[in-house]
């Protein structure tokens, strides 16, 4: 069977000997870049490899392209490929920020083409909640070949300033509401959104125990969102590209496929004096 959204925490415990599965520590924090390894080397899940969220699955800032800008394809690949993921490789990533970080990975490897990959379901904290495994013992992994197949799961800041308040995108903004109204913004230069977009904050996936809510739950409060909108018209954004992915995957788990998202996000549009900024 493959996983291509969640792994609850009693399946991935039956396959942590399973050679065809790969585990993929991503824990980050914005304020402390370094906590991610300092965390993973303390203890991780047994088997599970660690990648960056700054170095590994974003690509370098150059002032105007956000500040997790997606990395080229051809370099991810390598990395993918470096930590022996294969075509028939079962992925799993965690973390220990609510999926905030550990979806981004999801939508890469699926930008790639790799659709076997999944969120291990309420993260780090599931996982000790059970008294599940930890080690500092590091993995040996065989490196193999990353094949790419790239998916047309992305939009740029021209296309979204093309169709911004129009029918042909549904801009979702994952970021927490008053930042998307433009109050408490700390991260970036600029409060505010973008024209056009709604809000819906990641955190509003979960349940309180950090776990996605039921796909039929999902489905319901996603349609609201979409307010008569297609999946296929929708297209995700937030800060910089992460949490975004979060609200993509929330869609898959209800059954509402084909948005796309916008990597750039709010980072990326509010470095243009020359966008429209929305408040409120």
């Amino acid at each position: 069977m493959n996983y291509t959204t969640l792994v609850d925490v009693a399946t991935l415990a039956a396959h942590l000997d399973d050679p065809a599965w790969l585990v993929v520590d991503v824990r980050h924090q914005l304020a402390d870049t370094g906590y991610g390894e300092r965390a993973y080397a303390a203890g991780h899940i047994p088997g599970a490899v660690f990648l960056h969220c700054d170095r590994d699955l974003s690509g370098p800032m150059n002032g105007a392209n956000g500040r997790h800008p997606l990395p080229a394809p051809e370099k991810l690949a390598q990395c993918f490929g470096a930590i022996g993921i294969g075509p028939q490789t079962q992925v799993v990533v965690y973390d220990d920020a609510q999926g905030m970080i550990a979806g981004r990975l999801w939508w890469l490897l699926r930008w790639l083409g790799h659709d076997r990959v999944a969120l291990l379901d309420g993260g780090l904290q599931a996982w000790q909640a059970v008294n599940g495994p930890l080690t500092p013992e590091m993995p040996r992994r065989s490196p193999t070949t990353f094949s790419v197949t790239m998916c047309e799961s992305c939009v740029d800041a021209d296309y979204v300033r093309a169709f911004m308040q129009t029918s042909r995108m549904h801009l979702v903004d994952a970021r927490a509401p008053d930042r998307f109204r433009g109050e408490n913004e700390t991260m970036d230069p600029v409060g505010g959104h973008i024209p056009g977009a709604v809000n819906r904050f990641f955190r509003d996936n979960l349940q309180a125990d950090g776990r996605y809510k039921p796909a039929a739950e999902l489905r319901a409060e996603w349609l609201a969102v979409l307010a008569g909108t297609t999946p296929e018209q929708v297209v995700h954004q937030c800060g910089s590209g992460v949490s975004a992915c979060h609200n993509m995957l929330a869609m898959e788990i209800a059954g509402l496929t084909g948005s796309r998202l916008y990597a750039g996000s709010w980072s990326e549009w509010c470095a243009d004096p020359a966008r429209p900024v929305s408040t409120g």
